[in-house]
């Protein structure tokens, strides 16, 4: 039996010809849309020109430009744009003298600047001295805080953020590892440890989180008397003992970290300024620096309380070692949040039974 359309009453097999040329044009509903590889190349093209666009408004040399990947040039924009929000080109400079290459090149450490919910506004150029990465390679590894930290730190910084962000301007420090280059991991053993010390300021009013930041110093936990940071920060003083632990010299500068005179404590016993939990501790670091039974340099070292004059007390990280008939002592000042960092990983086997 021949089936006629309802149209034009002509045979099914001539259906199609009767319907509009739109409908016979349309594509399928059910087919769904496919790109063709000169559509792909095209937009591939487009990207590119867009991403030349944003690298050659970035404010960094042509050479720098050149090296740039598509990644780090994303993340060079994204920390310029967050810059860009909290620093308005409008916004006066902040009172003081501009951070210039000679300036950070004093500072023990770098410079950075996080919004409030912890991304990275600005590193300062000389954290290449610090991690031994540039800003592009730091970029690299993420766009928060969180992303350059080494470890299960998270939410221990983020409870210290928060109670920075909930009391702008007072001052928090957290201390972690951060990512290094593979060099310094090799020259210290693994990444480095940094304090990170800082608050909240206010950019402009009213205050709000996108006008809020987060101005902080990190500062790398020297690890050895012989580093060369050691020698030119003013946190250091060296003492000098008889093999008893008796003080026979000590520097001048110990009147500016502990508050006594040379002369106070020349004579005195090294035992007499230990705090009672600590005094186990500092007898096996003698002990095995005076005998010469320490394996390596970390017998030499130890995190411990001494008393200041005004009776509180001051934690510092001590390196021990023997010169002939005398114990040499190089001390540096820490923060509370340092010592525990430092504490944690300090062995207690050595200490006597």
């Amino acid at each position: 039996m021949t089936i006629f359309c309802s149209h034009c009453h002509r045979p099914l097999q001539a259906e199609m010809s009767c319907l509009p040329t739109r409908a016979k044009q349309a594509p399928s509903a059910s087919r769904p849309f496919r790109s063709t590889k000169n559509a792909s190349k095209a937009r591939r093209d487009q990207i590119n020109v867009e991403l030349q666009a944003l690298r050659s408004l970035l404010p960094i040399s042509a050479q720098e430009k050149e090296r740039l990947s598509y990644l780090h040039t994303m993340a060079l924009v994204c920390l310029w744009l967050r810059g860009a929000q909290l620093f308005p080109p409008g916004l006066p400079p902040p009172a003081g003298p501009a951070l210039g290459t000679e300036l950070l090149s004093l500072l023990p450490g770098f410079l950075l600047v996080l919004s409030a919910d912890s991304k990275l506004v600005y590193i300062s150029e000389n954290v290449a001295q610090v991690l031994g990465l540039s800003v592009v390679e730091l970029l690299a590894q993420g766009d928060t805080v969180f992303d350059i930290l080494e470890g299960r730190v998270g939410e221990d910084v983020h409870k210290k953020l928060l109670l920075a962000r909930e009391e702008p301007g007072r001052e928090v420090t957290f201390v972690s590892e951060m990512r290094t280059s593979k060099a310094l991991q090799m020259q210290h053993g693994g990444n480095r440890v940094v304090a990170v010390c800082g608050r909240f300021v206010a950019l402009r009013w009213p205050p709000s989180p996108s006008t809020t930041a987060f101005l902080a110093l990190c500062t790398p936990l020297v690890q050895s008397p012989t580093d060369g940071e050691a020698a030119s920060q003013d946190d250091v003083f060296q003492s000098m003992h008889l093999l008893d632990m008796t003080f026979i010299d000590v520097t001048e500068s110990v009147a500016y970290h502990l508050g006594y005179h040379r002369e106070e404590l020349v004579g005195q016993s090294w035992y007499s300024l230990l705090h009672p939990e600590d005094a186990d501790l500092a007898a096996a670091q003698h002990r095995a620096v005076a005998l010469g039974a320490g394996a390596g340099p970390a017998a030499g070292t130890a995190v411990l309380r001494v008393l200041h004059k005004d009776r509180a007390w001051t934690w510092l990280r001590v390196w021990a070692r023997r010169d002939g008939g005398c114990i040499t002592c190089t001390c540096r000042c820490l923060r509370e949040e340092e010592a525990a960092h430092l504490r944690s990983r300090q062995p207690r086997a050595a200490a006597p039974p």
